[in-house]
């Protein structure tokens, strides 16, 4: 990279993933694609995953723990 460039910073944010595999496999292929849409190596990508618990978020005024999950037919 060139002085004064800087790098590609992806961050995302959702529930939070506890499968580690899941989580490598995410950064590996969001990687691959920013690099490639950059024309940049790998090694200049940074991820940044937030996740957030469903009592730290809310939609239309109600947390997402308290929303009823749908009954299964």
């Amino acid at each position: 990279m060139k002085k004064g460039e800087y790098m590609p910073n992806i961050t995302i944010e959702g529930p939070p993933i506890n499968n580690m595999e899941k989580k490598r496999e995410l950064v590996r292929e969001l990687t691959d694609v920013a690099a490639k849409a950059y024309r940049l190596p790998k090694e200049t990508i940074i991820i940044v995953i937030k996740e957030n618990l469903p009592n730290n978020v809310a939609v239309g005024g109600t947390l997402l723990s308290d929303r009823k999950k749908p009954e299964k037919e």
